[in-house]
């Protein structure tokens, strides 16, 4: 019959669930909570507020903790979510390195680990993956058995045909077609895999400047070109997981790249890729190394961005830098129509308010529509960050399920 069965939406144990979740998230957000402000916050009465605490403290899921202060009446009983009811990891991988960390269940990063990866092969990559874990999970004090779930984040994307790494040929050793089930034999929990400018998506929309929207873009320009979309709340990752693959878009100003997988390129990288820059800045006049790419670029913005004012040679800089990404992104604007374009990666970010306004009136001119550009919110390993929130909002939505 309707409404009988265990987990019927409508049954006392669903709704208590449900209550439970409510009260979960809102603790999560606000941080410690008396029994009166919960059931404020959620519209329950003191007696169901005080059943919710009582049942998420015999579940572990709660703490007590401290006692409010400097308020009229007696003091109140806090509570906040057990940080150890659970641990989520995330890595973030390069052609240089693997940043491993773990976070316990209310986000907060515990232990982190960097495992250089120089002339990485093959053979070598599962071994890489399990250490580079095993140090952040040292660092936090866990072990492996602890975590619940990870996220592993790479340039390009697994096709889910293949099981190959696609959009990636300068990351050796990840692309044969067994490293995925070679990985899931090595690893004790389950595991998913996310392009890595997505991550900054997921960063940016959970923790950062793109909080509160459905529709927005990220460009990402570090170590290459890239974009991640975000439509209707969900990322948009396309047939073969290549959407927001924006170095390979052919773009004015540049000769056509053909082959551009193998060439790893594209229009729009040769355009305005963080190579790019350095050439640039030497025909305004300054003179700079090409190498290291990422210092070398984030310095001279950052310079440009204080100097700019003073000093036209970097306000060209400036102004031809803009020029160059608004010509990407009037494509992009064009079919995707976003919200907001978070503007992420030390080759956008050290430039600033300066070279955001400027892409701002840039894109006004070339593009139908007037999206909003901001700068990322997220501006500590953000790719790491999104790894870890992806792993948590599975994490939660499992450890936090009391209907079972």
């Amino acid at each position: 019959m309707a409404g009988t069965t265990p987990g019927t939406p409508g049954t006392p144990r669903v709704l208590r669930a449900m209550n439970d979740r409510a009260a979960l998230d809102l603790l999560l957000e606000h941080g410690p909570l008396s029994r009166t402000r919960i059931g404020k916050l959620t519209g329950l009465s003191k007696p169901t507020a005080s059943q919710l605490l009582a049942r998420l403290e015999a579940a572990g899921l709660v703490v007590a903790t401290g006692t409010t202060e400097g308020l009229p009446g007696p003091n109140a009983q806090l509570y906040a979510v057990n940080a150890r009811a659970a641990y989520a990891a995330g890595l973030d991988v390069d052609q240089h390195r693997i940043h491993a960390a773990v976070a316990d269940i209310t986000g907060e990063i515990i232990g982190e680990f960097e495992l250089r990866t120089p002339g990485r092969s093959a053979s070598g990559v599962v071994r890489q993956v399990t250490d580079a874990l095993d140090g952040a999970v040292e660092a936090a004090g866990v072990t492996r058995e602890d975590v619940r779930r990870l996220v592993i984040g790479t340039p390009g994307a697994f096709d889910p045909a293949t099981g190959r790494l696609r959009y990636a040929s300068h990351l050796p050793g990840w692309h044969s077609p067994t490293l995925l089930e070679e990985l899931a034999a090595a690893l004790p929990m389950p595991f998913e895999y996310e392009n890595d400018v997505n991550l900054v998506a997921v960063a940016e929309q959970r923790l950062g400047a793109a909080r509160g929207h459905s529709d927005f873009a990220v460009l990402w320009n570090e170590g290459g070109l890239g974009a991640a979309l975000v439509l209707g709340g969900r990322l948009h990752r396309g047939f073969t997981g290549g959407a927001g693959e924006l170095g390979f878009l052919p773009v004015p100003g540049t000769p056509l790249v053909r082959q551009v997988t193998k060439a790893n390129s594209g229009g729009f990288q040769e355009l305005a890729g963080i190579q790019a820059v350095p050439r640039l800045a030497r025909e305004a006049g300054i003179e700079t190394p090409d190498h290291p790419y990422v210092p070398v670029v984030a310095g001279l913005l950052a310079h440009a961005a204080e100097a700019h004012a003073e000093d036209p040679r970097y306000a060209e800089l400036l102004d031809r830098y803009a020029e160059r990404l608004a010509v990407g992104l009037a494509s992009l604007v064009t079919v995707l129509d976003p919200e907001l374009i978070v503007l992420s990666g030390d080759a956008l970010v050290t430039g600033g308010e300066p070279l955001r306004a400027r892409v701002q009136s840039e894109l006004a001119d070339l593009a139908p529509s007037r999206p909003r550009l901001v700068l990322s919110a997220v501006r500590r390993s953000p790719v790491l960050r999104g790894a870890l929130e992806s792993a948590l909002s599975t994490t939660r939505d499992e450890v936090f399920d009391t209907s079972r």
